[in-house]
């Protein structure tokens, strides 16, 4: 039965989408793609690429908006426009890290893999080299560079969703083995996972399992073995948040936010965007107008970024921006089924693993902002002000353009 359910996602519900080269509707590239200068005939995807792109001006805003009285607090002594150049840089950078992943073939990216995912893998060692990696509450998670803060965790993302889909790609007949199927990729995230943990960054972990899973199950992993396999990482998940007093302590404050226990404590991020949620309403109460963000709501240019949208937005804000991350996960799923359809397992694996990636995060974002989900930081992809998280999705919608192009290219009897 499971069989079956992948065979369904895999090919969109159908038995076989492949149609002929030249293919009108399929040459057209739908009625909202656009040429790409000098290829001729091949084309983008326009629609995912304005929907990425007003994510991207959203959080230019909101950053902005959401940092601006951060000027006025001791603990940054920084200009009023410091967090919005900063991000627009970081915008910047990410945008040219974009362009150059999708000028590189998916072929070329399958045999690349392997040594991003190692690169990546080093990163995440040296940031835990003491004088090398800093942070910030507790938390060493980002590597200090001459322009920004480089944050591996985010980058692992990136390279976990190349290297699940290559590994799957390459064990495509011992899919179905705990040993030569699961195994040796299980140990691989069970060290990121520990190298994760010593930061500590339990929602990277969190994601990045999310998307070796997902890959793996959608590339065929045995359905007994991947229902185990859950099941234990559900239950370790739950051995680490009760082992560590500070999380069992988000949990409790998760359960009753306004308990005098908690309201002054580990429920503070949570009831104050709760706050900003009711206070916006449906149409919020404008532009620049939140209180929450006056030095109430911790960080609220990064993680809550969110609830800033929800007071000065409003509801009808909010659920835009869930409409956007639900379409822009959908279209992943399509692109990666298409290039499946077209014999194309590795290509399709990395844009099923990207819509993963958005669909997780972003839902871990939300649910936490709106009161859903315990309090976890994790950044609002393409949203939330953070150079290595932007720069390690707008790679990722690079990809997933790339992707799509070629699936294009082969549709019209050419070659990607």
């Amino acid at each position: 039965m499971l069989g079956r359910l992948r065979a369904r996602i895999a090919t969109g519900g159908r038995a076989d989408t492949r149609l002929p080269a030249g293919s009108g509707l399929l040459a057209l590239g739908g009625s909202g793609s656009t040429r790409l200068a000098g290829r001729g005939e091949e084309r983008i995807d326009t629609p995912l690429l304005l929907a990425a792109a007003a994510l991207v001006l959203l959080g230019v805003v909101m950053v902005y908006s959401a940092s601006i009285t951060l000027a006025d607090s001791p603990r940054y002594k920084v200009t009023p426009t410091h967090f919005l150049m900063r991000h627009l840089f970081a915008i910047a950078v990410a945008t040219a890290a974009a362009v150059a992943a999708f000028s590189v073939p998916m072929a070329r990216w399958q045999r690349l893999a392997p040594l991003a995912f190692g690169v990546a893998l080093v990163l995440l060692a040296v940031v835990l080299i003491p004088g090398v990696g800093t942070g910030a509450l507790g938390a060493r998670r980002w590597i200090t560079l001459a322009v920004f803060n480089l944050q591996p965790s985010e980058l692992m993302k990136v390279a976990s969703v190349l290297y699940a889909a290559s590994f799957t790609v390459r064990k495509q007949d011992y899919m179905h083995s705990l040993k030569r199927g699961f195994l040796p990729i299980g140990l691989v995230m069970l060290v990121v996972g520990g190298m994760l943990q010593l930061q500590p960054d339990l929602g990277a972990f969190v994601v990045i399992v999310a998307i070796a899973l997902g890959i793996l199950f959608l590339g065929g992993l045995n359905g007994r073995l991947f229902f185990a396999i859950t099941v234990l990482l559900a239950l370790g998940l739950a051995a680490i948040i009760w082992l560590f007093p500070y999380r069992r302590e988000r949990i409790f404050a998760y359960l009753d936010p306004w308990a005098a226990e908690h309201v002054l404590n580990k429920g503070y991020q949570l009831t104050h965007s709760l706050i900003a949620f009711g206070r916006g309403e449906w149409l919020g109460v404008g532009l620049g107008g939140s209180v929450e963000k006056l030095h109430y709501l911790t960080e609220a240019h990064t993680d809550f970024v969110l609830a800033v949208i929800a007071e000065e937005l409003g509801l009808m804000a909010v659920l835009a921006v869930i409409f956007a991350f639900y379409w822009l996960t959908r279209r992943a799923f399509e692109i990666g089924r298409q290039a499946v359809a077209l014999e194309r397992t590795f290509a399709g694996l990395v844009a099923q693993g990207i819509g993963i990636w958005l669909g997780v995060q972003s839902f871990i974002n939300i649910g936490v902002a709106s009161g859903l989900l315990p309090t976890k930081g994790l950044t609002l992809p393409l949203v939330s002000y953070g150079g290595s998280a932007m720069l390690s999705t707008v790679v990722a919608v690079g990809l997933l353009l790339r992707v799509d192009l070629e699936n294009r290219v082969l549709m019209r009897g050419g070659r990607a």
